[in-house]
Formats: C-alpha cells, structure tokens, sequence
C-alpha cells in the first residue's frame, strides 16, 4: 500500500499523518488508540484502500506527532483534528477510531454533524462513571508495564518520535484517560450524533464493556452494534480477516447495515 507522509503545524504543534487510497476518492479519517500509531491500522486500511481516501492521523505526542505545550485531552485532539482536516480542506469524511481514536470520533461527530458522514468505532467507551472497573485498570498502567506488554510499539515510538519521552507521555496520557470534565469523554454529546454510525467491541474487552456498548447504541439514532467473538480490545489487530470486512460493507453499503 502506497502511503504519502507529511506534517502539519496544527495548534502549535507538528501533527504527523499519512495519506494513501485513492487520491481523488471519499476521505475516510482513521484515528489510532492510545499510546499507538497509525501502523496500528494499517491491517484495517488493507480492505479500505481501494475504495477511499484514507487520511490516517497520529494524535499529537505519539507516532511521529510532536508533543507541544498544551496538556493532552480528547477535546484538543478534537481540535487538532479539526484544524488539520480544515488545513486539507476537507469539509465532509467517514471516521475509524479505535479505543481513544473512536472516543475523539464521538466528539467529532457529534459537534460536526454536517461533515462526518459516517462513523466506526472499536473498544471506544463514551463515559466514564464512579464505578466503572476500567477505572482501577487504568490507574496502574505503569511505563513498565505498557513496555512489557506492547515492546514492539514503544520501541518504535523510541525511535520515530521527534522527542521521545515515553514516561511524560504516559503520564499526560494516563490523566486524559481518567478525565471526566467537559474536555474528556463525550457523555451526552453522543446523542448528537446524526450519522450511520457502527459501534464495535472485542467479546473480551476489559476496557468497554458490552452493558457500557449496548447503552451508548440506544442513545444514538441510527446506530448498529457488533461485538466481535475470540477478540479484546484491539479485535482489529487480533482478528483483522474478521473485523477488516465488516468495517469494509459498513462504509461502502450505501443505507448502512440497518
């Protein structure tokens, strides 16, 4: 797959993002999880590369992305995002986002009904309650924890990011995660959600669970839900021949799957 590497300098910040697909094609965003990359998705662009554009994004401080000054919040990812879609003039796009990628989706979505025409999410909760068991979960996660389970990922931050620190980013990362003010999950801005929109989960993600997935189906209008057997929270990586051909008739079936 033929990819296009360029940066942006986006809220005070270089952005770095990828282009690939067909040039003159639908824009569909794809936006990575958290403490990822856009070669997290590469596996999904496979079935999605031959029928759009696909702009993927890496979100400020990870991939190749620099960090800046401001403090990192789903909100300013939001904005980050808007500014650099603005900066390639695109008004109308599909979305992908995966774990803090789809909870970014959710906001851009719901605050810019007129230019997201339609939206995939995976792993990606839409609040964060008192109870929730992620809580606890994300709390602990530690740099060495993360390096153990994900080696290959922080190795390749280590070496493309501009200026690595992987302890400062977990560390901003960890407290975006745990955000419940205005800046961080999106609540009851979902129910502003207008498009097609498919809301996916592993059958064993830890993180969003199927009471949390079944509830945010019912406060969007026209939403379909697949909870994806023998996968987590990345089903996208685990099982990609499974996930890739679902994402793929979502986007490309004109009235959606409903």
């Amino acid at each position: 797959m033929n990819k296009q590497s360029a940066f942006a300098d986006i809220n005070g910040t270089l952005l770095h993002y990828e282009q690939s697909g067909i040039q003159d094609g639908f824009p569909l965003v794809m936006i990575h999880g958290g403490l990822g990359s856009t070669r997290d998705l590469d596996v999904i662009a496979e079935y999605l590369s031959d029928h759009f554009r696909l702009i993927s994004i890496d979100l400020r401080g990870q991939g190749k992305s620099h960090l800046g000054n401001t403090a990192l919040s789903y909100a300013q990812y939001q904005s980050d995002i808007q500014a650099l879609l603005s900066k390639l003039e695109i008004t109308q796009y599909a979305l992908f986002g995966f774990s803090d990628g789809g909870i970014v989706a959710y906001r851009l979505a719901a605050q810019n009904p007129s230019q997201v025409m339609r939206l995939v999410t995976l792993g990606s909760s839409w609040r964060l309650e008192e109870n929730d068991p992620a809580i606890e979960t994300l709390q602990s996660l530690t740099v060495e924890l993360w390096s153990e389970m994900f080696p290959e990922d922080v190795a390749y931050y280590n070496t493309s990011n501009p200026a690595p620190d992987f302890a400062a980013l977990v560390a901003a990362v960890k407290t975006l995660w745990l955000d419940t003010s205005e800046t961080g999950y999106p609540c009851n801005l979902v129910t502003q959600i207008k498009c097609p929109t498919l809301i996916m989960r592993g059958d064993n993600d830890f993180l969003f669970s199927l009471e949390e997935a079944v509830a945010l189906k019912a406060q969007i209008t026209d939403a379909s839900f697949a909870n994806i057997p023998f996968a987590s929270h990345a089903a996208h990586q685990e099982l990609p021949e499974l996930v890739g051909p679902v994402i793929q008739q979502f986007f490309l079936t004109p009235s959606g799957t409903n």
